[in-house]
């Protein structure tokens, strides 16, 4: 449905994109993650049609940015990291003008109003000035605006910046039901937002796409090695010297006390049975072992440090 190739966007010198190819399907939710200033504001707004790109192509269903912006815009749903809403006017009041803007019909107008009304919760805000709601509603008027039209694709700049952690588990809830019929991308540096809702993710450091993935793919490709942390009870000898003879593994080490120990391996063999039977038959009474998973936030830091 989306396929960006070879994309490059330059301002007077500077590099903002730098060379990046994708694709996003339908019924995918992709994350767009990377630190401040890495390129993902940028890629969106070329990818919406908003900014022309230097170099390279962006196709959403065969149709290109260069060519076709009009009917593309009619196929994305966008919401920037600032929601373009009017603080003066009624949730419906502005709806209603935002339906008119996508040429609507006038006899589906209500009924698009009150779809997005309905999947954005926000039944009870309906005649509420938008300036006097909180943060969260707010952000539900503007992903409500991005749907009004019923798009395919949704493009989603920093949705949850600056909700408060019950806004973001209700906006993260709405964007995994979105997902399961749409293209959803959105952007975020908000680690606990991928693992939580994406299927796919792409990490974008200094303009260039470094990594890409299921969150548990880039987590094993970054792990080099397997980690297992042990804990005995008080009293054991020999361990190191017993558990280093176990096939796989490729060093023990004691960790924070006399009795914990960190058991390391080649990445491809899990030790864990064979590191228990050497428990069992050396007669250590095995209080606890957990095998070390790369967090997404150990990947994160590596590639873009």
């Amino acid at each position: 449905m989306i396929n960006v190739d070879r994309l490059i966007k330059s301002y007077n010198g500077f590099t903002a994109v730098d060379g990046i190819s994708f694709e996003a399907k339908k019924g995918q939710i992709l994350g767009f993650l990377g630190p401040n200033g890495a390129g993902k504001t940028t890629t969106m707004k070329i990818l919406t049609c908003y900014m022309p790109p230097s170099s390279g192509n962006v196709t959403i269903d065969g149709l290109s940015v260069h060519t076709h912006s009009k009917e593309i815009r009619k196929k994305i749903g966008y919401l920037p990291e600032h929601a373009p809403i009017y603080s003066d006017m009624n949730v419906v009041d502005y709806l209603q003008f935002v339906a008119e803007i996508h040429q609507i019909e006038k006899p589906n107008r209500l009924k698009a109003i009150k779809r997005v009304i309905d999947m954005c919760g926000l039944g009870e805000m309906t005649h509420k000035d938008i300036g006097e709601l909180s943060k969260g509603y707010r952000q539900r008027v503007g992903l409500a605006q991005s749907m009004i039209h019923n798009p395919d694709i949704l493009i989603l700049d920093e949705p949850t910046t600056g909700l408060d952690p019950n806004q973001i588990i209700e906006i993260r809830s709405l964007i995994k039901e979105i997902g399961r019929e749409k293209t959803v991308i959105f952007s975020t540096h908000i680690l606990q937002e991928v693992t939580a809702t994406c299927d796919d993710v792409m990490i974008i450091n200094k303009g260039k796409i470094v990594a890409k993935g299921t969150p548990d793919e880039l987590q094993a490709n970054a792990q080099g090695k397997g980690i297992l942390n042990l804990e005995l009870k008080p009293g054991v000898t020999g361990v190191a010297e017993k558990l280093s003879g176990v096939y796989g593994v490729t060093s023990v080490k004691h960790g924070n006390t006399e009795n914990t120990f960190v058991v390391e391996s080649d990445k491809e063999t899990d030790v864990r049975e064979s590191v228990f039977k050497c428990a069992i038959e050396n007669d250590w009474v095995l209080l606890g072992m957990n095998r070390y998973q790369t967090s997404l936030e150990d990947v994160f830091r590596q590639l873009t440090d």
